[in-house]
């Protein structure tokens, strides 16, 4: 078999990714011209061009991680950022603004003009985005005779009033394209057909109406809606989801471009779910795919998820947002993730010019395997992508008179329609694995305090009504807790007289969880999920004779953020009884009940230094009891790493940090693997101060402050896994004569200008396993780790070449008769520690 010759001179490959780097180049200077599209791209400056976008959500981050963020976006290949506008923290009150701190749209969109990226801008206003309530503030739910997202008065009127008013203050600062800003793409409404049907000719009206609101808004730049295949003109119709190359039925007229406005990196996770990931390998094989079809713009969701802070995060949804996209929610590099999907991006700028202006082929050269090829017969530029769909086997085809290898489902990207510069499916970028160390500063004489919340009864819950009232209508968004409170007065000829009988207390309730209190006394607790958030609650219960109280907490753990009719979504208890008293059972749900909104340490603000002394605190000594505030002070740990928390002591409650609330937890809701779905909790540097750190803990449940632990997080472990059909990296093509010597070779890089300190893994032969837990095989050269240790220790990075000569000092090639691969992993610190 006649495998492709990497024979070729440089020259032109180096010519087309000048080319692209230029156009790219120009494209920055935008000067006062429209952004325009025709059925290939989007036009700027009368230029067609890719557009590699990564969402970043300026909320899920505090400011001062924007500037690392975006550098770090850029650096891998993006040349966009998209964001959603969020609603409800711009206008928590009608008509009262907030553009501060997190939520200032002006500074995070000009930061990203500085760092030389356009913005895709998606307005919504409704935006889902795991985002409590669908970014919809709570005050527009009260609006008389509203329904959301259809041809509605009330709501047609206020999303339009939003609407114009992000715009004109955008306009204001002039950052529009079509005013030489970065802005170049906003969106309208989002993922309208999903509930579209459900609004008949309401929804049509709607939607038609939507999209003519937008485009008489004086932006200058196009408009789009995503997951809207009847998008009216001129607004885009873009497609959401994991595979667009395949899924999406394209444009919905010719005249408009292929535009990916998600693509998934991951999947975002609830409370209760196991691990989610999905590969590099995928997830580029999905991007070449779409650009391969004549896609011309891919945006990342998420490319950096962050943290939903406080009470953001819609039902059931963790903290931690989107933790497996290319940068994880501490903002540091996951790898291989992040640096395939930038080798992906400079392959498909070396094709560039082809895929923007060629005219394009596709060719079928086997069963599951097929090329995809732009010529244009002016310049003579080509670029092919050659694919196998097979999941099973890997695939020889002959390509223009050569053999090419394809492994299993994947691609390779001929920006010369001669030489494989990239694969989908091979990674020749390094691999990392995220570790965490307990600060031995910040967990220095901890000493923790306590102050236990009451349980009120119902002469202490004001709000009156005969039956459990819905939960959202009283906290209205501004607490996740009500108290609902009832008494029971019994005699002693009620009660069961035998031992092994007990009454059961049976309460049904919508969602999402409550804990259950009687006499003041912790019964237990029950809740929901995010896919059935209706739940019953059973358990025994010992009431005495006279009167009983019974409290219950019920609670939110997000609002829902999507589906028809989200207006008209409901919480809370629904039904209450008492089964197994002499009378029979009891129904308590008409037996006239007093409501609390909040708990009230929040009413205090015990979570600062200006409420925390407005209790009574002693000192705390293991596990305590349920609705129990904590406090304790600590310094900001060692080092500039990012800082977690361990919470696997704790159940379910929230940590402020310096008054600061850092999200949510909940680890006790096991997954089905026996685990929480999120142990550790980003606290971002900036929260802190260098000493007297005051942190705050709200435990529901029962918990063990003392075994918290503030710990710092890196991604030090560093590894390549590279083997000899592996092609060279992509940036190692241009500035070379001649290619036909290329070879594929591990390189390693410390993060952080930190240095290379120890080599704990590297085999040359058959090794398996990945970063962090790699294995030898049954074939191994004996000295490869003496010979990397030899050529890497002490340097930030290093360059292993994949040669078995130059990996073993022994004669003789081990193992000829297999494919051998190359296994490193390296451990980085700082020099001084070394």
């Amino acid at each position: 078999m006649a495998i492709q010759s990497q024979a070729l001179t440089l020259a032109l490959l180096s010519l087309l990714v000048v080319s692209a780097v230029s156009k790219g180049h120009r494209s920055r200077e935008i000067k006062s011209q429209d952004v325009t599209y025709d059925g290939r791209s989007l036009i700027i400056n009368g230029t067609r061009e890719l557009i590699f976008s990564g969402s970043v959500h300026y909320p899920r981050l505090p400011p001062e991680m924007w500037p690392e963020i975006l550098n770090k976006s850029k650096h891998g290949g993006l040349n966009a950022i998209d964001t959603y506008v969020f609603w409800n923290v711009h206008e928590p009150v009608e008509g009262q603004f907030n553009f501060e701190g997190n939520y200032d749209l002006v500074k995070f969109i000009k930061l990203i003009q500085e760092n030389g990226m356009y913005v895709v801008l998606r307005l919504g206003p409704f935006i889902q985005a795991e985002w409590n309530f669908g970014g919809f503030p709570y005050w527009i739910r009260e609006v008389n005779n509203i329904t959301f997202r259809t041809d509605n008065p009330a709501f047609k009127y206020h999303m339009e009033k939003f609407t114009t008013m992000i715009i004109e203050k955008l306009r204001d600062e002039k950052l529009f394209a079509s005013q030489g800003g970065p802005i170049i793409l906003t969106q309208i409404e989002n993922e309208y057909n999903t509930i579209q049907l459900a609004f008949k000719e309401d929804g049509s009206r709607y939607i038609q109406w939507a999209a003519n609101m937008a485009s008489k808004q004086p932006t200058g730049v196009p408009w789009m809606m995503c997951k809207q295949k009847d998008a009216p003109d001129p607004v885009i119709n873009a497609c959401n989801g994991r595979n667009c190359g395949d899924t999406f039925t394209g444009p919905n007229k010719p005249y408009k471009p292929f535009l990916w406005s998600e693509n998934w990196t991951a999947q975002y996770r609830v409370f209760g779910d196991p691990p989610s990931q999905r590969s590099a390998e995928d997830l580029s094989y999905s991007v070449a795919r779409f650009f391969s079809k004549g896609g011309s713009l891919v945006n990342y969701y998420m490319y950096y998820g962050g943290t939903n802070y406080g009470r953001t995060s819609s039902q059931y949804v963790t903290t931690r947002y989107y933790d497996e996209a290319p940068l994880d929610e501490y903002g540091l590099q996951k790898e291989p993730k992040w640096g395939h999907l930038k080798d992906l991006h400079s392959a498909l700028r070396m094709c560039q010019n082809a895929l923007l202006h060629g005219v394009s082929s596709v060719q079928i050269l086997a069963p599951s395997v097929e090329a995809h090829v732009y010529e244009n017969p002016e310049t003579k530029e080509c670029a092919a992508f050659l694919s196998n769909s097979d999941f099973k086997q890997p695939a020889t085809a002959k390509f223009r008179g050569v053999d090419y290898y394809l492994p299993t489902h994947s691609i390779s990207i001929l920006p010369d329609c001669k030489t494989v510069v990239y694969n989908t499916q091979t990674i020749v970028s390094q691999h990392n694995s995220r570790n965490y160390r307990v600060s031995k500063v910040a967990n220095r004489n901890l000493r923790w305090q306590m102050s236990q919340e009451k349980v009120p009864t119902i002469k202490h819950a004001p709000i009156k009504s005969i039956t459990p009232l819905e939960l959202m209508n009283q906290t209205k968004d501004t607490s996740d807790y009500l108290w609902y409170t009832t008494s029971l007065e019994l005699h002693t000829y009620d009660l069961p007289r035998r031992n092994d009988i007990i009454p059961v207390m049976q309460i049904a309730n919508f969602g999402d969880a409550m804990h259950v209190f009687v006499n003041g006394e912790y019964i237990g607790s029950g809740h929901g999920s995010h896919l059935d958030k209706e739940f019953t609650y059973k358990t025994p219960v010992n009431l005495r004779p006279g009167v009983n109280q019974i409290s219950i907490l019920g609670m939110t753990v997000g609002f829902p953020d999507s589906g028809v009719y989200l207006e008209r979504r409901f919480a809370g208890i629904r039904t209450i009884l008492i089964q197994g008293l002499n009378m029979g059972t009891i129904d308590l749900t008409p037996n006239g009940w007093g409501h609390k909104v909040g708990v009230d340490g929040e009413k205090l603000r015990l979570f600062n230094k200006g409420g925390a002394h407005k209790v009574q605190w002693t000192a705390a000594k293991g596990r305590g009891p349920p609705l129990t505030w904590y406090k304790t002070t600590f310094d900001a740990p060692e080092g500039d790493q990012p800082i977690a928390l361990n919470l696997l002591s704790m159940s379910k409650g929230m940590v402020w940090i310096n008054g600061q609330s850092i999200g949510r937890y909940w680890v006790s809701y096991l997954s089905p693997l026996g685990k929480p779905s999120q142990s550790e909790y980003h606290i971002p540097r900036s929260f802190l101060r260098p000493t007297n750190n005051l942190m705050v803990v709200f435990e529901e449940i029962g918990g063990n402050p003392e075994e918290i632990k503030i710990l710092t997080a890196n991604r030090d472990t560093v590894c390549s896994y590279i083997s000899e059909y592996h092609p060279p990296n992509v940036k190692s093509w241009p500035g070379k004569d001649m290619v036909n010597d290329l070879k594929p070779q591990a390189n390693l890089k410390c993060p952080n200008h930190k240095v290379i300190s120890g080599v704990e893994f590297a085999s040359f032969g058959d090794p398996f396993g990945a970063c962090g837990n790699f294995t030898i095989g049954t074939c191994t050269t004996t000295d490869t780790k003496e010979i990397v240790e030899g050529l890497c220790l002490g340097k930030t990075a290093c360059t292993l070449p994949l040669d078995w000569d130059k990996l073993t000092k022994k004669n003789g090639e081990p193992c000829p008769e297999i494919v051998k691969t190359l296994a490193v992993q390296v451990r980085c610190d700082h020099l001084k520690r070394l």
